[in-house]
């Protein structure tokens, strides 16, 4: 399937830490024309989150259901859980006419654009591996453990930026989300992953 027609898909997809969550929070709060696609996962829910806002909570053999019975457009595992994108909740906001963030990684994002090639994929990244291993030990959630082991999958998350059309640094946070919304307004031509100046910008953060 491609997306046609007046509505947009917009893939949304950042290693751990770069602030992806609060950034397309910022984005939907600002734009709340946009419809967020909320994606199941097994992961135990937090306290702060709530099932059927944040995601669909299920357990390992309700999410294996779903992908057999092909309800879901992608699915990876990240840490150890399963996540995924219903099918039938993006066809249909994208029928209704309106456009439509998914907020995944970068291995569902692949999986999307192979299934839906007229997407917009964007990739968040934080502005130095110093503030990527400061907002993880910030959350103060994770044992040193868990967190040593978010930063180095991280590092090989953000090796995949340049499969995306655009690429937005999270240094800011009103920056990025103006940034994200010249995007989503088919603009952002200073995000391209194909501009050279942020290309060399995006190869110090990996250096």
């Amino acid at each position: 399937m491609t997306v046609t027609g007046n509505a947009s898909l917009f893939v949304i997809a950042a290693p751990s830490g770069a602030g992806k969550t609060t950034l397309v929070k910022a984005l939907v709060d600002r734009n709340p024309a946009l419809k967020f696609s909320i994606s199941y996962t097994t992961r135990k829910q937090r306290s702060t989150e709530e099932h059927g806002r944040d995601y669909f909570f299920v357990n390992h053999e309700e999410f294996a259901s779903l992908r057999e019975r092909g309800e879901l457009l992608e699915s990876a595992v990240v840490f150890d859980n399963h996540y995924g994108t219903s099918r039938s909740q993006v066809e249909g906001h994208l029928d209704n006419g309106n456009n439509v963030i998914l907020e995944i990684d970068w291995q569902g994002a692949q999986q999307v654009r192979a299934s839906m090639p007229g997407c917009v994929t964007v990739f968040i990244l934080p502005p130095s591996r110093i503030e990527l291993e400061r907002r993880l030990r910030g959350r103060r959630t994770d044992s040193d453990e868990v967190i040593e082991r978010r930063l180095r999958d991280a590092l090989g998350d953000m090796s995949h930026w340049d499969e995306f059309d655009h690429v937005i640094i999270n240094d800011d946070l009103d920056r990025a989300t103006a940034d994200l919304e010249a995007v989503i307004a088919g603009n952002g031509a200073d995000s391209r992953a194909s501009n050279p100046d942020l290309a060399d910008r995006v190869k110090n953060i990996l250096v």
